[in-house]
């Protein structure tokens, strides 16, 4: 059949779009960072909260209609692998308002604190941990920089740990970090604050903002918000936003264990809101006031909590490959110093724009909770064991993420911008198939002729399984250009032959690579294609 001119050129288009990808144009650091920032917006994933008032409230932000989307399959995708794929851990859905004896119990009244410090020039406040937890960061660098060159230098022959021991700038450096986290990890063990000031001035750290090293001395600043319950003010009693959603969890330890007859060992699962009164609040999504966590405490046998610490680190560094992220882009952390309840404490950490971050923390949490509820409450949060006989406090392992830095470092992940073959650009969020907001975009490629009548039926025929769109404003290039910013995994052209045959062409976001395929065979391509099940049955 012979094809008018617009359809030709569209075709052609089609063709050009379809080439395989040349390049990935390396954005690094604050650079892909403020694009990320930028495409959030842009492309309805994250605004401003209330930003139509004087700019909006700082470090509290709105999900749009694509964020939304992303932030439940991510969520979904946690409690599937959490709660699905266990026979030994359910969830919950705890509220947020507590008793406030409650966080009496906890330690979150009496030592839940930041020590800041301020820049009597640039006027902006840090906290002290994390200025001299990056500047030994950079010491770090510098060593790896030192590293790489003499590999470099010396190729095969090179032995990498000989090299650390003996050349004396190396070995300079790390003496000095050693000596500076010796200092670090009993200052905050003593909460000595006047010892953290004298840190950063060693260390020379200057304000990233002033450039110079103008401090204040550091204080310790209480990070729960509080507001009052009942309907008169007199009559009120002050109740805290919780910090943290694990504490719902303890207090409803023999509800669960006893209505569910769990048997040691077992978990709890939930997700939910938190709220901290981050005073340094910044770098985005990364650290806000209002954010949301996904946690579960494991109850274990007293005695056997250092194998299911390591059981557990292995078990959710798992599901972050499960990803397709490089592992490159992960590495544990070992706590430098403990938290009150902790026996042990690591992080795993995950490479943001801005550097090696806490992504997820797990927690060996020894009775400390239980025990502490047990104390402020007077009732008994025992387990009876049968093998043993006998009954005990259960000893508590957690895995705690934040849904927002999870979010955060997929779409870090995710954002590419790659020269095509022609030598134009696109962007493209190359997000797991499963994870995307959108599944499938039905696209006519004309808005005329029974194209968009016909784009709507195969959308009424997908919309039951999967989020889907259709869009017939620009030139289908445009279309296919906007998609890829969303991360769209798929895009389904309608044109003429559509009504001849019932076919369509469908076209891969990561590769651009199109095949014509039947209107039957749709649902069974994208099932397949998008599948979560498919990535849980990797874990």
């Amino acid at each position: 059949m012979q094809m008018d001119s617009s359809l030709y050129n569209e075709v052609l288009y089609l063709c050009t779009m379809s080439q395989t990808t040349e390049k990935a144009k390396q954005l690094t650091g604050e650079d892909k960072f403020k694009n990320i920032v930028s495409h959030a917006k842009e492309y309805g994933f994250i605004f401003q909260s209330s930003e139509i008032y004087e700019n909006g409230l700082s470090a509290v932000y709105d999900y749009g209609q694509y964020g939304a989307e992303l932030k439940k399959n991510i969520r979904e995708y946690w409690w599937r692998a959490m709660v699905q794929m266990h026979d030994n851990i359910v969830g919950i859905d705890a509220a947020i308002f507590m008793h406030p004896t409650t966080w009496k119990a906890s330690g979150h009244v009496d030592a839940f604190n930041d020590p800041l410090i301020d820049n009597r020039d640039s006027k902006k406040r840090y906290r002290a941990d994390v200025l001299i937890e990056d500047a030994m960061a950079k010491i770090e660098e510098k060593i790896n920089k030192e590293v790489e060159k003499a590999a470099k230098r010396f190729g095969e022959t090179f032995d990498a740990a000989m090299f650390r021991s003996t050349n004396a700038r190396v070995v300079e450096y790390q003496n000095k970090i050693d000596a500076t986290l010796s200092r670090f990890k009993t200052a905050l063990e003593n909460n000595n604050m006047e010892e953290l000031k004298q840190i950063i001035i060693d260390m020379e750290i200057a304000c990233p903002i002033s450039g110079t090293r103008n401090w204040t001395d550091v204080r310790q600043f209480n990070l729960m918000f509080s507001t009052q319950l009942g309907s008169v003010a007199g009559e009120s009693d002050t109740i805290y936003l919780r910090p943290e959603t694990a504490q719902g969890i303890f207090v409803n330890f023999l509800n669960v264990q006893k209505t569910g007859r769990m048997k040691i060992p077992f978990g709890i699962a939930q997700t939910g809101k938190a709220f901290r009164n981050e005073i340094v609040a910044r770098q985005f999504i990364f650290r806000m006031r209002e954010f949301e966590q996904m946690e579960m405490q494991f109850f274990v046998r007293p005695g056997t909590e250092n194998e299911w610490y390591e059981k557990w680190k292995q078990t959710r560094i798992s599901w972050h490959r499960t990803l397709g992220f490089p592992e490159a882009k992960y590495r544990f952390h070992d706590h430098i110093k403990l938290a009150h309840y902790a026996k042990a404490a690591c992080d795993i950490e995950f490479e943001f724009p801005f550097g090696f971050k806490e992504l997820e923390g797990i927690h060996s949490r020894s009775d400390f909770d239980l025990k502490q509820h047990e104390q402020y409450s007077g009732k008994k949060l025992q387990y009876f064991d049968p093998e043993l006989n006998q009954s005990y406090v259960p000893y508590v392992i957690e895995t705690s993420i934040g849904l927002d830095r999870m979010f955060l470092a997929t779409m870090s992940q995710a954002y590419q911008i790659e020269t095509l073959e022609d030598g134009s650009e696109r962007v493209v969020l190359n997000l797991p198939p499963f994870l995307a907001p959108i599944k499938a975009a039905i696209l006519p490629l004309l808005n005329k002729d029974g194209l968009p009548e016909k784009a709507a039926e195969i959308v009424n025929l997908l919309k039951y399984d999967h989020i889907v769109t259709s869009e017939d404003k620009d030139t289908i290039g445009k279309r296919y250009r906007r998609q890829d910013a969303i991360g769209t995994p798929y895009c389904i052209t309608v044109d003429h032959q559509t009504l001849e045959d019932n076919t369509v062409t469908i076209r891969e976001r990561d590769t651009m690579k199109q095949e014509r395929v039947h209107i039957n065979e749709l649902a069974r391509i994208i099932d397949e294609r998008v599948s979560m099940t498919a990535a849980l049955k990797k874990l």
